[in-house]
C-alpha cells in the first residue's frame, strides 16, 4: 500500500532560504526523506516553492532550482545531488551574485538542530540556540571546550587544567571543584552524556560538523544535569560513497615557556558500495609549560599531553535506517598545576611538591535509527569510563612537604529510544524513555616523609529511569505552542569509605549510608511566533533539576539533598549566526533555584558539597553579526548575570552579602569578533578569523575561603590560512597582548597563606599546515 505522502498530492509551503532547509521543509509536509549530501549544493539560495501537487513534482522544483537533479532511493526517499559536468547543459545555474560566506565552507547539512530530538530547524526552536560550525571551530588548530568559550559569551568555564574543568551557562554555576554534585551543564556526543558528576573531559574536536549549545534549563528533554543548558558535539559521519583523508600538524611557540605541537588525522574508507563506511580520527597535541617552581627548581612544569581518537563504522542496512558502532577514547597526562601565587613573581608558585594530574577517558556507542512511515525512530546504547587522579600541594606553613592525591572514578551505562513525527498538518510529537546508571568513586590520602594516610572517601551511585514527551500545535500559521513533559524515578545509594572506626562506631553507621528513591516531574511550556521569514519571538518556561548524594566533610559523610530551577524566559531571533546580511538574537530570563548545592572549604582544609539555600538569577544576553562587506562579517555578543542566594541556611546566613553571590559566574562578560574570506588567485584564498573576549569579575566559592576575586581580563585571538581545499598553511597568534589575568583563584585549596591566580597562558605563535584529499 502506497504510503500518504505518495498517494496523491499534498499542498507545499516552504519558504525561500538554503535548498537544505527548503529540503527539510518539503520532507515534512510530505512525508518523506530527502537528503542532500553535497554541502556546495545545500547551501544554494532556492526561491519559495508553493502549490499543490505530488511529491514527486516538488522534489523536482527543489532540485531545478538548486541546480541540481532528483534521484528517488527508495518508496518515500530521495536525493538531490549535483548535475554532472555533461549535463552542464541544461543545468540550474546558481545565483553568480551571492555574496561570499565569512568563512570557507558551506553550513552543515541537514540543517537541523541535532540536540532539538525532533529535527527541529533552528528558526522553529523556541529557545536560545547557538551553531557553531566545526570548521570554524578547528580554525588554528584542533583544540577542546576552550574553543567554545572563546565563541560564546554565555558559556563559561573553571581553569584548573584540561580534563579537570567544570562548565556553565548562562549564569548556573555551583562550585569550583569536581566532587559528587552532578554537573550544572549536560554534555552530550551525539545522544549520550559525556559525564554525569564528573569534570568536562575536554575532548579534541577534531571531524565535527557542529557544536550546538542550547541555553538555559533543559529538563523536559534531558532530565538531570541540565540546569545551565546543554553542549552537545556532533561528529561527521561516515560516508558511504567517498574515500578521503586530511591531516594536520602544527608547531607552537609560547613567549615565557616550552614549544608544543598538534597533529591530528581523519580518514574515511567505504567497506561496502552504498551500504557500509568506517570514519576514524587521531589526535596528538602538547601544550608546552610556562609555570616556574623555585622552590623545586623546575621550570616551565605545566606541560600538558593529549592523545586521543575516535572511531565510527557505520551500516545501512535498508533505505532510511542505519546502524552506527562509535569508540572514543582520550588521555590527558599534565606535569604540573597552572596557577601562581598572586603576590609572587610573574608565572610562578611556590609549591613544594610536584602537582601532576591524569586524566583517563573512554566511550563506546552502539546507535540504530531509521524511520516506520511517517515516524522516525532512533536508540542509543553506550558505555562511559571516565578516571582523574588529581595531586596537590597541602604542605602546612611550618611543616615538611606533604602531597595530597584525589582520585576520582566514574562508570556509566546509559540508553535512550525515542520516536517522533515532524510537523504534519500543524502537529508534531515526541516521545522518549532513558535508562542511566552511574557510579562514582571518589578516595583521597596524603603523603608526608614517606608516610601515607587516607583520609575519607565516598562512593555515590544512581539508577535513573525517565519517561518523556513533548509535542507541537500550530495555533495560527505564524503561531506554535509547545507542551513537553518528563517524569524521573532515581534510586541513590552512597556510602563513606575509608572511615575511621571510631566514627563508624559514634554514629553506628547511620551518618555514612544513605540510599532512598525520588520521584521528579518536569514540565515546560513555549510559544513560537515567527514574525517574519527567519524571524521570531519566544517564550518560555523549563524546570530542572539534580538528586542529592554523600559528601565529605572533615572525617565525616554527609548527605545533600536535591536542587531544582525553575526558568522563565522571552527571546528573539533573526536569521542563522554567522550566515546571511544579518542576524540577531537577545533573551532575558530570571531563574528561581532551590536548595542550591555548592562547595565550601571545610575545616581540614578539604572542598565539601553543601546545600546553601535558595537563590535567584537574571540573566541578559545579545549577540549578532553583519555581512559588512563582501567576504568579511563582524559578531558581537554579551552577557550580563545578576545573581543572589537570598535565603542562605546558617552559619552561610552570617556572611556578607558579596559572598552570597553564586560563584564563577561573571557580572558581565562580552566578545568581539570578525571572520574575512578572500579570493586571491583562482582556488587560492585567504581566511582569516578573529576574536577579542571580555570576562568580568566573579569570585571563586561560597564562603571566607573561597571569597578571592577572579576575572576583569582581555583574552584575543587571530588566525589566517593561505591556501586551497586540498593544501593550507596557517598562521595563529592567542593573546596577542600577552595580558597575564586571572582566569581562577584556585590551584590548591590547601594553599593557606598563599593567595593564588590562574593567568592566562602567554602570547603563543602557531604554524600549521593541512591537507585534504
Amino acid at each position: 500500500m502506497p504510503t500518504p505522502a505518495l498517494a496523491g498530492q499534498a499542498e507545499i509551503a516552504a519558504r525561500p532560504g538554503q535548498a537544505g532547509t527548503v529540503a527539510i521543509e518539503i520532507a515534512r509536509q510530505t512525508r518523506t526523506s530527502i537528503v542532500i549530501l553535497d554541502p556546495a549544493l545545500a547551501a544554494r539560495p532556492v526561491p519559495e516553492i508553493r502549490g499543490r501537487f505530488d511529491t514527486a513534482e516538488a522534489v523536482r522544483r527543489l532540485a531545478r532550482a538548486a541546480g541540481g537533479r532528483a534521484v528517488p532511493t527508495g518508496p518515500a526517499a530521495w536525493r538531490i545531488e549535483p548535475v554532472p559536468a555533461r549535463a552542464g547543459r541544461n543545468r540550474a545555474r546558481p545565483h553568480r551574485h551571492a555574496p561570499a560566506p565569512a568563512m570557507a565552507g558551506p553550513p552543515p547539512e541537514p540543517i537541523v538542530v541535532v540536540a532539538s530530538k525532533r529535527g527541529l530547524t533552528i528558526d522553529q526552536v523556541p529557545g536560545q540556540v547557538a551553531v557553531l560550525d566545526g570548521k570554524v571551530l578547528n580554525a588554528g588548530g584542533t583544540g577542546g571546550t576552550e574553543k567554545i568559550t572563546q565563541q560564546l559569551a554565555t558559556v563559561a568555564s573553571t581553569h584548573l587544567g584540561s580534563g579537570r574543568n567544570k562548565l556553565f551557562i548562562r549564569g548556573i554555576a555551583d562550585s569550583s571543584f569536581t566532587g559528587p554534585t552532578q554537573a550544572t551543564v549536560g554534555q552530550y556526543l551525539g545522544d549520550l552524556r559525556l559525564t554525569y558528576n564528573a569534570p568536562d573531559p575536554d575532548l579534541r574536536l577534531s571531524d565535527m560538523a557542529r557544536v550546538e549549545v542550547l541555553e538555559g534549563p533543559q529538563g523536559t528533554l534531558y532530565g538531570a544535569g541540565s540546569l545551565g543548558g546543554i553542549i552537545r558535539l556532533v561528529p561527521n559521519r561516515p560516508q558511504l560513497d567517498t574515500a578521503s583523508f586530511s591531516g594536520v600538524l602544527g608547531g607552537a611557540l609560547t613567549q615565557h615557556g616550552n614549544p608544543g605541537g598538534d597533529a591530528a588525522a581523519v580518514v574515511n574508507l567505504p567497506l561496502a558500495e552504498g551500504k557500509a563506511a568506517l570514519r576514524a580520527t587521531a589526535d596528538a597535541m602538547r601544550m608546552g609549560g610556562y609555570i616556574d617552581k623555585p622552590l623545586l627548581g623546575r621550570r616551565d612544569v605545566n606541560r600538558t599531553d593529549i592523545l586521543g581518537g575516535r572511531a565510527t563504522l557505520r551500516f545501512d542496512p535498508a533505505p532510511g535506517w542505519s546502524v552506527e558502532v562509535l569508540a572514543l577514547g582520550q588521555t590527558t597526562d599534565t606535569a604540573g598545576s597552572q596557577y601562581a601565587d598572586r603576590d609572587g613573581a610573574p608565572l610562578e608558585n611556590s609549591a613544594r611538591v610536584p602537582e601532576t594530574a591524569h586524566a583517563d577517558y573512554a566511550m563506546g556507542q552502539f546507535v540504530v535509527s531509521g524511520q516506520i512511515g511517517a515516524v522516525r525512530l532512533r536508540s542509543t546504547t553506550g558505555l562511559v569510563h571516565q578516571s582523574l587522579r588529581e595531586n596537590y600541594d597541602a604542605s602546612l606553613p611550618e611543616g615538611a612537604p606533604r602531597l595530597f592525591t584525589q582520585t576520582n572514578r566514574t562508570r556509566m551505562v546509559a540508553n535512550e529510544t525515542r520516536v517522533w513525527m515532524p510537523e504534519r498538518h500543524g502537529f508534531g510529537w515526541l516521545a522518549g524513555v532513558s535508562f542511566t546508571h552511574n557510579k562514582t568513586e571518589l578516595k583521597r590520602l596524603f603523603s608526608a616523609a614517606g608516610l601515607r594516610s587516607t583520609t575519607a572517601g565516598v562512593r555515590n551511585a544512581i539508577d535513573e529511569a525517565t519517561l518523556y514527551g513533548e509535542a507541537s500545535v500550530r495555533l495560527a500559521p505564524p503561531l506554535v505552542a509547545t507542551a513537553g513533559g518528563r517524569i524521573t524515578w532515581s534510586w541513590l545509594d552512597g556510602e563513606g569509605e575509608d572511615i575511621r572506626p571510631e566514627i563508624i562506631m559514634a554514629f553506628a553507621g547511620s551518618g555514612i549510608t544513605a540510599s532512598r528513591t525520588y520521584t521528579k516531574a518536569l514540565p515546560s511550556l513555549a510559544l513560537h511566533l515567527e514574525l517574519a521569514p527567519r524571524s521570531a519571538l519566544y517564550l518560555r518556561y523549563q524546570e530542572g533539576f539534580r538528586p542529592g548524594g554523600l559528601a565529605i566533610e572533615s572525617d565525616y559523610v554527609r548527605r545533600f539533598r536535591n536542587d531544582s530551577t525553575q526558568t522563565f524566559e522571552i527571546g528573539a531571533r533573526h536569521g542563522r549566526r554567522g550566515h546571511g546580511a544579518f542576524d540577531m538574537a537577545m533573551s532575558l530570563s530570571y531563574t528561581r533555584w532551590q536548595d542550591i548545592q555548592a562547595d565550601f572549604i571545610d575545616t581540614t582544609g578539604l572542598p565539601s558539597t553543601a546545600n546553601i539555600g535558595d537563590g535567584r538569577i537574571w540573566t541578559v544576553s545579545l549577540s549578532g553579526g553583519a555581512l559588512v562587506l563582501p567576504g568579511l562579517r563582524l559578531e558581537a555578543g554579551v552577557a550580563w548575570n545578576q545573581s543572589k542566594v537570598d535565603k542562605p541556611v546558617l552559619p552561610l546566613a552570617l556572611l556578607n552579602a558579596r559572598a552570597m553571590q553564586v560563584p564563577n559566574i561573571a557580572h558581565v562578560a562580552a566578545r568581539l569578533g570578525f571572520a574575512w574570506d578572500r579570493e586571491i588567485k583562482g582556488d587560492i584564498r585567504l581566511q582569516a578569523q578573529g576574536w577579542a573576549s571580555y570576562v568580568g569579575r566573579s569570585r571563586l566559592g561560597v564562603g571566607p575561603e573561597l571569597g578571592a576575586s577572579q576575572g576583569d581580563y582581555l583574552d584575543t585571538g587571530i588566525s589566517a590560512r593561505i591556501g586551497n581545499r586540498r593544501l593550507g598553511v596557517t598562521l595563529g597568534i592567542t593573546n596577542i597582548t600577552d595580558e597575564r589575568g586571572n582566569r581562577f583563584s584556585l590551584g590548591t585549596p590547601f594553599g593557606t597563606g598563599r593567595e593564588q591566580v590562574t593567568p592566562l597562558r602567554p602570547r603563543t605563535l602557531r604554524i600549521g599546515i593541512d591537507t585534504t584529499f
